[in-house]
């Protein structure tokens, strides 16, 4: 396979929003299935134009090595159900706070766990 057919493949991509230390902003696209093939930009669209450019680069040196590409990873479908085992102090306090918002523990939880999910990580996700 050539480098161009690589690119075309639908390779995951992760954009973070980034702000240095000097106040300057932008947006960092990264491909997930390729280390360290990265770019910036001021837009998202312009970060994400970009890392096109570096994935066609990240593979065509990797083809010159000789090195393996990593091809795209398939997104398994989820159920939307999982199991924890938390604390029983812990399962009692949340049970609390979501009859104190007058919601279920699930629903509690859900927004809980994508409120935290959100905060942590703040990428979004895309296919290139």
């Amino acid at each position: 396979m050539r480098a161009e057919d690589y690119i075309e493949l639908p390779y995951h991509v992760s954009l973070v929003f980034d702000r240095d230390e000097d106040g300057n902003e932008g947006w960092v696209a990264e491909v997930e299935e390729l280390p360290g093939c990265v770019s910036q930009g001021e837009t998202p669209d312009e970060a994400v134009a970009r890392v096109r450019d570096a994935m066609l680069g990240w593979v065509s040196v990797a083809l010159a090595d000789g090195k393996p590409i990593p091809e795209p990873y398939e997104e398994p479908e989820y159920s939307g159900r999982f199991l924890v085992r938390l604390p029983r102090s812990l399962h009692a306090d949340l049970v609390r706070q979501a009859r104190r918002e007058g919601v279920s523990l699930n629903q509690f939880v859900a927004t809980a766990l994508a409120g935290a999910v959100a905060w942590r990580s703040g990428r979004e996700h895309a296919r290139v």
